[in-house]
């Protein structure tokens, strides 16, 4: 076993090679990512195991370095976890601040990466020179102060620990680690902390309040509860300096020792030997004046791919966890601990996980003790409001801000001659927007264009790309392909594409009234009155005599009935059930008919009608007339590449005297049919030209914003003070300051003849169809069935007569009888059926009375004389009933005579003895 003592740069390399002067089996180390990278080319040579617990350089792979085992975790996953903690806040722009060698530049390299998944970015990159022995406190000032001028608050720190606390402590000195800075340190500062515990009690703890870090995560378990404990003493005994923490690097190369002990085991048990050879490849170096003695050097262990696979195979619980390797050399399942840094100590704020990401327990966040994001952190400045990650960059440069110069519609943009300053309604919401900031913002508006003609506001848009521009102001329209380069604000303004055409005014005349319906719709209605009155006339000539007669009262009973229902004003009742049906139906029609009509009618004779040939963008887009628009904006490709609208037709403008040209010279004498062109500008040039007008829908529904660079927070501020001015009411106010509408453009007028068409009724003569359909079904099967049953009953009345029907009867006979019967009256019909069944029945009777035979005379007799020998029994026993009911009676009334005389015996008695009473008062009396 040899100790390399810590060695690095080019002591370092030396050891290293003298490593190659033996029989080295496996390497364990070494403590820096920039020696891991030499030492992992020899262990490449030698073809020996090189297990490392405290490089972790995201780079160290082992597609470039098969030999190369990482017993700890990489940086590329502690970048993760950072960018996570960063996309949980929403910031976007972080600075780094780094070590300029492998660790720090990779590990910077994966954090950009990592970033840019979740569409944030490292602004600012200060890289610091990696001198150990001598701490730079004047270019780690120069660096902070030019970090402080920026706009980004949110700083990385990835730096080693004698770095890392002396930058701490000058970002104090500057103020930095006050209220709004962020602060997200690797994990160098626990590592710092816990080897160091006596930090806690000095004024280093100062310099690092609010500030998050990492650990790596190392779950509670006995075996290191045990060995935490025996540290202490441990430390004391080796080391003669005093002891020293326990830090997570520690426990990795604890167990880095062990899993190499468990390799070995394996590998003996499994037959593997201990056998080198020379390296061949060596021999081209050496020669007649070799002074490096390389005779001495590359001897290979011949069976270390056989160890590297024992190594990876290991599976066991250390103290830092699990142990296991993915087959590229990693510990799997890697997780941290998010820490934040208050007072004298630490707070755990939350985990993350490969698996899982930003967590609060120590189980995946679907855990009932666990859920997703971190629990409240404590800031610089001992604040607990998350600080927005950005302000106004105090570099004294001012906002650029293009502004295009137009050459039309100065009420939106527009430069006051002699002077670099600018008015008009954009430049208005933009200040308005400006001033509701909780900060100041200088800016400076900068012209784009020449002047005198509209410049393009794609090219505008790209000045922000390339940094030329902060921000671009002015009449520019949201669209998709520009919000993939740049980012808008909160539309401030709704505009539309909508095509001008010229109008012209439509007079009433003598035939106006006919102007509600197209002619298709006068034909169908026309057709389906007629229908609907020779229905009806099918349905109730059988039955009502107000549609029979000779056929010419029948035709002027069709057609007066038809055309009566227009005004609900028939004098022919119906009384058939099928008729009512139909007719009902067919009334509902006319009433949504009169309806419309009656409406429509009315709009035409009290608006004011205006009429184009244009009717709007499907029929300008399919003819072949020639379109104009205006130059310089995106309408040219919305024609040519969602309409597919010819180029060739397309005529660009520059202002609103082109277009009043364009539109009155017509297609025909080399102007345009009509002007596609955004409302917003459309109803300024309307407001004073009367003779264009909008024809049509509005067939896009766009907005202007406010351009500013991708991922730009001022972009976010501005749109929450466009909607406090829509909610205020200042936006209004400043529209109307500048795009008041006059009269012309607010006459309400109606555009073209809104005239009803067929298919706007289609589903009521569909209805009434069907009806009408239905019931001549229903009458029809009726009809049928009823002239089957007439002439099958006559056919049998002739058989029983003694008539016999004529073989010689032809189908046409029976057709010509069926037109006959259903011509006929339905009360005759019926009379003669019922007739038909009379005669029937009267000639059945006489037929079975003939037929009776004298026995069933004889029959009839002997029932007779038993019907009256038991009605001649029923009398005598009721009039023996009689009897003794008179007996009854005559005892009764005796009995009732006896109790009349004995009440009038007791009546008479009770009146004396009243009488003798009374006398006895009186004598009484007249003794007193």
């Amino acid at each position: 076993m040899q100790d390399t003592k810590l060695s690095t740069g080019f002591l370092g390399i030396i050891d290293s090679l003298l490593l190659m002067e033996k029989g080295t089996a496996a390497i364990i180390g070494p403590q820096y990512s920039v020696m891991a990278h030499v030492i992992s080319h020899i262990a490449n040579e030698m073809q020996v195991p090189l297990l490392s617990f405290a490089a972790t350089d995201p780079t160290l792979t082992s597609l470039q370095f098969p030999y190369f085992v990482r017993t700890t975790q990489s940086d590329l996953y502690q970048m993760s976890a950072v960018a996570d903690v960063i996309d949980q806040f929403q910031w976007r722009d972080v600075i780094a601040i780094f070590i300029d060698d492998d660790h720090g530049r990779n590990g910077v390299a994966a954090l950009g990466d990592k970033l840019a998944e979740k569409r944030c970015k490292i602004s600012h990159k200060a890289a610091l020179k990696p001198d150990d022995s001598n701490v730079n406190k004047e270019e780690i000032n120069s660096a902070l102060v030019k970090i402080a001028l920026m706009e980004s608050r949110v700083i990385v720190l990835h730096i080693y620990p004698s770095f890392g606390l002396e930058v701490l402590h000058i970002a104090q000195s500057l103020g930095m680690m006050g209220s709004g800075y962020v602060w997200i340190v690797t994990d160098w500062l626990t590592t710092a902390l816990d080897s160091d515990p006596s930090l806690a009690t000095t004024s280093i703890m100062n310099d690092m309040q609010g500030v998050i870090t990492l650990r790596m995560y190392t779950p509670d378990s006995r075996i290191k509860s045990n060995f935490e404990s025996r540290w202490p003493k441990l430390a004391h005994q080796n080391n003669d300096e005093g002891p020293f923490g326990l830090n997570i690097f520690g426990l990795y190369a604890y167990d880095t020792v062990w899993t190499l002990a468990y390799a070995l085991d394996a590998f003996f048990r499994s037959g593997g030997t201990l056998k080198f050879s020379n390296d061949s490849s060596l021999n081209t170096l050496r020669g007649d004046g070799d002074t490096l003695h390389l005779d001495t050097m590359g001897i290979m262990f011949l069976n270390g791919s056989m160890l590297l696979q024992k190594i990876l195979e290991v599976n066991r619980t250390g103290l830092t966890g699990q142990m296991m390797f993915s087959q590229g050399g990693n510990l799997m399942n890697p997780s941290y601990e998010i820490i934040n840094v208050i007072g004298t100590g630490v707070r755990r704020i939350g985990f993350w996980s490969n698996a899982s990401g930003l967590h609060t327990g120590e189980q995946v966040p679907n855990h009932a003790n666990s859920s997703e994001g971190l629990y409240g952190v404590i800031w610089p400045g001992q604040t607990t409001q998350t600080p927005r990650g950005w302000v106004f960059a105090n570099n004294g440069k001012q906002l650029r801000i293009g502004v295009p110069l137009r050459v039309s519609y100065h009420e939106f943009v527009s430069r006051t001659k002699g002077t670099d300053k600018f008015s008009g309604y954009c430049i208005d919401v933009f200040t308005a927007a400006l001033e509701l900031l909780p900060y100041p913002v200088p800016n400076k508006f900068i012209p784009f264009g020449d002047g005198k003609t509209n410049p393009l506001n794609s090219l505008l848009l790209q000045r922000v790309t390339l940094g030329e521009f902060d921000a671009v102001v002015g009449d520019i329209t949201i669209t998709t392909n520009r919000t993939k380069i740049v980012d808008f604000t909160q539309p401030y303004i709704e505009s539309g594409l909508v095509v001008v055409a010229p109008i012209r005014k439509m007079k009433s005349n003598a035939w106006a009234f006919l102007r509600p319906f197209t002619p298709m719709m006068w034909l169908v209605t026309g057709m389906f009155f007629l229908a609907v009155g020779a229905v009806v006339w099918i349905l109730e000539r059988r039955l009502n005599d107000d549609f029979r007669g000779t056929p010419r009262r029948q035709f002027v009973t069709i057609i007066w009935f038809s055309f009566s229902t227009l005004f609900f004003a028939h004098r022919e009742k119906t009384v058939s059930t099928l008729g009512r049906l139909v007719l009902i139906i067919w009334l509902f029609v006319v009433l949504i008919l009169n309806s419309s009509y009656i409406a429509s009618l009315t709009s035409i004779l009290t608006v004011e009608q205006l009429s184009s040939p244009i009717k709007g963008i499907e029929s300008l887009a399919t003819s072949n007339e020639r379109i104009g628009y205006l130059r310089g904006s995106f309408t040219e490709n919305y024609l040519t590449d969602e309409l597919n609208i010819h180029r060739s037709r397309l005529v660009p403008l520059n202002n609103p005297s082109e277009y009043e040209k364009a539109l009155k010279d017509g297609a025909a004498n080399g102007g345009v049919a009509a002007i596609i062109d955004e409302r917003a500008y459309m109803e300024l040039f309307l407001a004073t030209r009367c003779e264009f007008g909008i024809v049509g829908q509005e067939f896009t529904k766009m907005g202007w914003g406010f351009a500013f660079p991708r991922d730009s927070p001022l972009a976010i501020d501005m749109s929450t003070a466009i909607l406090k001015l829509s909610e205020n009411g200042d936006l209004q106010r400043i529209h109307d300051k500048w795009l008041t509408k006059s009269a012309c453009s607010s006459e309400g007028a109606k555009q073209g003849i809104d005239r009803l068409e067929t298919k706007s009724f289609w589903g009521l003569f569909l209805l009434i169809g069907i009806a009408c359909f239905i019931a001549l079904l229903c009458h029809v099967i009726r009809m049928t069935y009823r002239f089957n049953r007439h002439y099958s009953n006559n056919t049998i009345s002739n058989d029983n007569l003694g008539g016999s029907s004529s073989s010689s009867s032809s189908c046409s006979s029976r057709i010509k009888s069926f037109f006959s019967f259903v011509n006929g009256r339905e009360e005759e019909k019926e009379m003669e059926d019922k007739n038909g069944k009379k005669r029937r029945r009267k000639d059945n009777r006489v037929a079975h009375e003939v037929e009776v035979s004298p026995l069933h005379e004889s029959n009839m007799e002997a029932e007779l004389n038993m019907i009256k020998n038991e009605t001649e029994d029923y009398v005598n026993r009721c009039s023996a009933e009689a009897k003794q009911m008179l007996e009854d009676v005559h005892v009764a009334s005796h009995d009732l005579d006896i109790m009349e005389r004995e009440a009038a015996e007791v009546l008479k008695a009770t009146q004396l003895n009243l009488q003798e009473a009374v006398k006895q008062s009186k004598e009484k009396v007249q003794m007193r």
